[in-house]
């Protein structure tokens, strides 16, 4: 089957074909390092992350490109309000650098326990001043921009398509409707390519420009990176739906209206991750700015392993919901755990030599390039493991889906505990004993033993599994 993407832009899946033989350029929008990313935001490097993969598994090479926001991104898609990265130093009492620095080293080491590949090319917003300057003045010189009293502004009613990506009216929109109007614009669509620093203060990161003293606004530094490292024409541009009407509408307009013609073939959004309703009926979208967020540091505090985290992302298509919860959480650690014995054990008759099940494979790869089908994928895996084949068969078929799934099967290991296999056997046996008897209490005695221990227990449809807290 030949890989099938779905393409924001044209609101159906179409086969996937790359500007250049063998070669995709891929864009993907990364962390505005003011904070640690929670696990809603890293939901969407799964998803990208499988992308790549994905490419590769498809015999493609890909030359991916990630960017770091530590200027510009301000706490109102109108324009407005503080810039995220002052935010952060003043609730650390650190500097602005010192913030970024520490953010990104803390986004990336998210990235290594969840197994995501890094971009071959990490850009920094604050290292690409002089590009984002260079593309503000290529659209002025176009006749796309104007100068208010708080910066240099993007004129939306200059360019016919502008709102393609999300379907927007430009005559329909109203001050307000989608973003606070701001006195400066003309239309309340127009975006700030370049902010004016404050008169009466300095500010923290303010530049020199043609305009006057100031710093680029978030949407300009996506399209002047993407074109300097990808060139002007590029084959998938990815991000949260929350990217599709401002921040995603406003890179089309800017680099196309620079440009002079389609700057991005393919737009692929990853849906939210949200906490599942609770019986106050709490719940909805994971953000930082009403605090209380999960990070990954969080699932490992709780005794979870990272890639429990990731088999969970793959339970749900990523243009789907993803609702969080403990029990869901619960369920895929269960899984993974279940999935690490088996491949553990499979391990054993492994040479090397064995090469993977072809049908399988074929099974497994078709749901990959069905727009990223990762529950069927996953699902074909699963599948796999039961097929009448020899042990050391199975885990070169696992090993091989394992470069799409990116769960670390070759480098598991067994758990060191202080326990043998056949002591936490017995523990499991008394603990069923006890809840047969309805004996709770010494239930739930047994496995907090465990956990002072260093044994997490996991109750599945499966029966009870254990692993390393």
């Amino acid at each position: 089957m030949a890989l099938s993407l779905y393409n924001t832009l044209t609101r159906h899946s179409d086969p996937f074909t790359p500007i250049e033989d063998a070669l995709v350029r891929l864009y993907t929008c990364g962390p505005t390092v003011y904070n640690f990313a929670h696990i809603g935001n890293l939901r969407t490097y799964v998803f990208e992350d499988i992308l790549k993969r994905v490419l590769r598994a498809s015999g493609l090479a890909v030359r991916h490109v990630m960017n770091v926001t530590d200027v510009g991104h301000l706490t109102s898609d109108a324009d407005a309000g503080e810039d995220k990265m002052a935010l952060g130093a003043a609730r650390e009492g650190k500097s602005v650098w010192e913030i970024a620095d520490f953010y990104w080293q803390a986004f990336r080491a998210d990235m290594q326990r969840l197994n995501l590949q890094e971009p071959d090319v990490w850009c920094k917003a604050t290292d690409h001043i002089p590009e984002q300057i260079a593309l503000i003045r290529t659209l002025e010189e176009k006749g796309f921009t104007y100068v208010a009293d708080d910066g240099v502004y993007f004129d939306t009613s200059k360019l016919s398509d502008y709102g393609k990506l999300a379907r927007q009216d430009l005559k329909a929109l109203k001050a307000g409707a989608r973003v606070e109007m701001s006195q400066s614009k003309r239309n309340p669509p127009d975006f700030a390519l370049w902010k004016f620093s404050p008169k009466d203060k300095q500010r923290l990161m303010e530049w020199p420009s043609p305009w006057g003293v100031g710093f680029p606004g978030w949407h300009i530094e996506c399209s002047a990176m993407a074109v300097k490292y990808l060139g002007e024409r590029v084959d998938i541009h990815c991000g949260g739906i929350d990217h599709i009407p401002v921040h995603h509408t406003n890179e089309i307009a800017q680099a196309e209206a620079a440009l002079g013609h389609q700057w991005v073939n393919w737009w692929l959004h990853g849906e939210f991750l949200v906490m599942a309703k609770d019986e106050s009926g709490a719940g909805g979208k994971m953000s930082k700015s009403s605090g209380g967020f999960l990070t990954i540091a969080t699932l490992v505090e709780k005794g979870y392993d990272p890639l429990a985290y990731r088999y969970f992302c793959l339970n749900a298509h990523y243009r789907q919901q993803l609702a969080f919860s403990w029990e869901g959480l619960d369920a895929a650690a269960h899984a993974f755990a279940h999935l690490k014995k088996t491949a553990l054990e499979l391990r054993k008759g492994y040479t090397g030599r064995e090469k993977p099940l072809a049908a399988a494979m074929e099974e497994f790869l078709t749901a990959c390039q069905d727009d990223l089908n990762m529950p069927r994928a996953l699902a074909s895996a699963w599948t796999m493991l039961r097929t009448p084949a020899s042990p050391g068969e199975l885990y070169a078929t696992l090993l091989a889906m394992d470069e799409v799934l990116g769960l670390g099967i070759a480098a598991m290991q067994e758990e060191s505990v202080g326990l043998s296999e056949a002591e936490i056997q017995q523990y499991i046996a008394a603990r069923q004993a006890a809840r047969k008897a309805k004996d709770f209490d010494q239930a739930d005695a047994i496995r907090k033993e465990l956990v002072a221990k260093g044994i997490v227990l996991e109750d599945g449809p499966a029966g009870t599994i254990w692993r390393k807290a």
